[in-house]
């Protein structure tokens, strides 16, 4: 039993969805658009921490979970009735509690996920699992930006937290700004030449994607009028242990980590997101990844590579 955790109309979690029913693998969904009708109960006094999940008529016990994919997103504001609303909230906290002490393959664990809190942190992080890094400057001086500048030629920033931000380059135009710097810590990093690579870890999987684009944030090139173009790729063996080997390090079953293959062959890493929306390339490439995760979590290894 796989239970999934999330939006139904999530593209990630509709993928999976799709790769569970394809598999004829017993699944239960827990949408969080319906937690106000949902009930968690797990006796946290034993050591195989019993209970079960109820929900929509379904009455799951948590013995027999044999993994979760959770994506969890912001509770919809759906709830006009306060009790409906404090159950679903209270739900949705009891099941993020129990996924940390769950005894079971969780993709991913809550606390699995808090490198990602702090960019600077987790770069440090990257760099000691293998990888080339960026250099970094997090700075509220606007005249450590400047040296930074002069020093490196092209620099971008981008937000030092979780919270998704664009990339941007620092051009003529932000010069004027750079006193802002002074009411929040940012992040500058020196810019790198060459190709984006997008590697989605799956246990002990790698999917390489090579990312074709004009701009510096290819995610958001459609506002740039720009065209993305994504490549199945094949990455070198010692890159793609680095990238199995920093997923361990940071506790993740499942994960997407940016790199950057700059011209003279080198992988420069930016970045690890502990859940990414991995759908865009999957439908891009037509690589497997939600098939990898449904085999992982369900032991069929062996049946899916077949």
């Amino acid at each position: 039993m796989i239970v999934i955790y999330g939006h139904a109309d999530d593209p990630p979690i509709a993928r999976v969805l799709e790769a569970v029913r394809d598999a004829e693998v017993e699944h239960t969904l827990l949408d969080q658009r319906e937690l106000d009708r949902s009930d968690l109960i797990v006796d946290f006094s034993s050591a195989d921490r019993q209970g079960r999940i109820v929900f929509a008529g379904a009455d799951v016990p948590l013995d027999a979970v044999n993994g979760v994919y959770a994506r969890p997103l912001g509770l919809p504001a759906r709830w006009r009735n306060p009790l409906a609303r404090m159950r679903a909230h209270a739900v949705h906290d009891a099941f993020l509690e129990w996924l940390e002490v769950a005894p079971t393959l969780v993709v991913n664990r809550p606390s699995s996920m808090d490198s990602n809190s702090s960019k600077p942190w987790q770069m440090q992080l990257i760099a000691a699992a293998g990888f080339l890094v960026p250099e970094t400057l997090v700075t509220t001086d606007p005249d450590e930006v400047r040296d930074f500048l002069a020093r490196h030629g092209r620099v971008i920033f981008k937000s030092v937290s979780g919270v998704r931000s664009i990339v941007q380059e620092l051009d003529a135009s932000d010069h004027g700004r750079l006193d802002r710097v002074k009411a929040l810590a940012t992040q500058f990093q020196a810019y790198i030449p060459g190709v984006d690579v997008r590697v989605h870890v799956v246990g002990d999987w790698t999917f390489a994607a090579e990312v074709r684009s004009s701009v510096i944030d290819y995610r958001y090139a459609a506002r740039a009028g720009a065209e993305v173009g994504l490549e199945d790729i094949q990455i070198p063996d010692a890159v793609r242990d680095r990238c199995t080997t920093l997923a361990r390090r940071l506790d993740l079953v499942f994960c997407g980590i940016d790199l950057r293959r700059r011209p003279d062959g080198e992988y420069v890493c930016f970045e690890v997101n502990p859940m990414p929306a991995y759908s865009y390339y999957e439908a891009e490439t037509g690589q497997p990844i939600s098939r990898a995760l449904v085999s992982l979590l369900s032991g069929q290894r062996e049946r899916w590579r077949q």
